[in-house]
């Protein structure tokens, strides 16, 4: 069996616990305005022209995003770094995109790792079937869990999705006993309001302790590039990004009401 991933990050920090490799997945199912990878969305392999500069002169080069590869030749990547995750207490983190858009892919690669004694993190948005949720639930230790918005005419809109089918698979997880870090994404005037914060305390509250960290993710607008290389239209082009201090009340919040926050993944 064969998947589609665009980037493998050795040695990262901020994708669950220890040092980790990352392996991102192409293919995602949500259209967020403020997506950072938008060259995860497309599930198929991409083409695209990107300008050099070489002594002076600027020329255009062909490249290529994505690239097909067997769960056999994936695992010896993630093997490679095994030490690391030994002496970290770390592991690999399947990324995107969506893994679960390839979660057939994910389900074996998942599994082969297991296997072979890797912790195994999965940072998703939640947007898939129970079906396939539970086809790869034993083979994970840890879920990443992106919470956007609450209001689900405004969740739609900036996503492209309901809400419903997330918040369900959440408090799935949750009945699974499952190792759960809720990660949101903070996109000023889009979920940091009153509002929203108060329905993601009140729903947290209800997920009866299962949930006991929660990553505080600042919008930053380094993708601008990325959306012009790849011809996308961004919707974000006039935001700033937003300084992590301005976390520090909301950080406060949510550590009152008894969760290990960090700002950051």
């Amino acid at each position: 069996m064969t998947g589609i991933i665009f980037d493998i990050k050795r040695y990262a920090v901020h994708d669950g616990p220890g040092i980790r490799t990352t392996v991102f997945f192409k293919g995602c199912s949500l259209r967020c305005w403020w997506c950072h990878n938008p060259e995860s969305i497309s599930p198929e392999i991409q083409n695209y022209t990107r300008k050099v500069t070489f002594d002076g002169i600027e020329m255009e080069v062909e490249d290529t995003v994505g690239y097909h590869i067997s769960v056999e030749d994936l695992l010896k990547e993630i093997l490679k770094d095994a030490p690391f995750y030994e002496e970290s207490g770390g592991g690999v983190t399947f990324s995107g995109g969506e893994p679960f858009v390839q979660y057939a892919f994910l389900k074996e690669i998942a599994k082969e790792c297991k296997a072979n004694g890797i912790h195994v993190t999965v940072d998703t948005t939640g947007h898939t079937s129970k079906k396939n949720l539970e086809m790869v639930l034993p083979y994970v230790d840890l879920f990443l869990y992106d919470l956007k918005q609450f209001d689900d005419k405004k969740h739609s809109e900036y996503t492209g999705v309901s809400n419903k089918k997330i918040l369900e698979n959440l408090l799935f997880l949750k009945d699974q006993k499952k190792d759960i870090i809720i990660r949101i994404p903070v996109v000023p005037g889009y979920n940091d309001d009153e509002e929203n914060i108060r329905a993601t305390e009140k729903f947290l509250s209800g997920m009866n302790g299962a949930v006991k960290e929660i990553h505080l993710l600042p919008y930053h607008n380094i993708a601008e590039g990325k959306y012009q290389r790849f011809h996308i239209q961004s919707k974000m082009k006039r935001m700033k990004s937003l300084p992590e201090e301005e976390l520090y009340p909301l950080k406060e919040r949510f550590e009152k009401n008894g969760y290990k926050v960090k700002i950051g993944g």
